[in-house]
């Protein structure tokens, strides 16, 4: 069994790429970041879909309750789960109102 630690550090992690991937999902953030458009599902592969990012971040998500309920009983993993959204969520808003480019490193964009 691995150390419940390491569980919740990875939970946390999830859960921040997660989020960075869903803001950058949406084309307002992706433009903030990258300063360009983002792509559509119909454009060229070169680009990034914004549907895969979307589907990426709700899946770090899920991943990250995965996490924390190998961590610990259901009842107190929830709770972990969604203190860890709320943080997760603050941390990337804050990243996007000061600093956007540093979630360029979570999806760089292609030429």
């Amino acid at each position: 069994m691995a150390d419940p630690w390491l569980l919740l550090a990875g939970a946390a992690v999830a859960t921040l790429i997660g989020f960075a991937w869903l803001a950058l999902g949406m084309e307002v953030h992706w433009t903030q970041v990258h300063g360009a458009r983002p792509a559509g599902p119909t454009t060229a592969a070169t680009t990034v879909p914004t549907r895969r990012l979307r589907l990426l971040g709700a899946a770090a998500l899920a991943v990250s309750l995965a996490l924390c309920l190998g961590a610990d009983h259901p009842s107190m993993a929830v709770l972990v789960w969604l203190m860890l959204l709320a943080g997760s969520a603050v941390a990337v808003a804050m990243t996007l109102s000061t600093r956007p480019h540093w979630l360029r490193w979570c999806w760089p964009a292609r030429a």
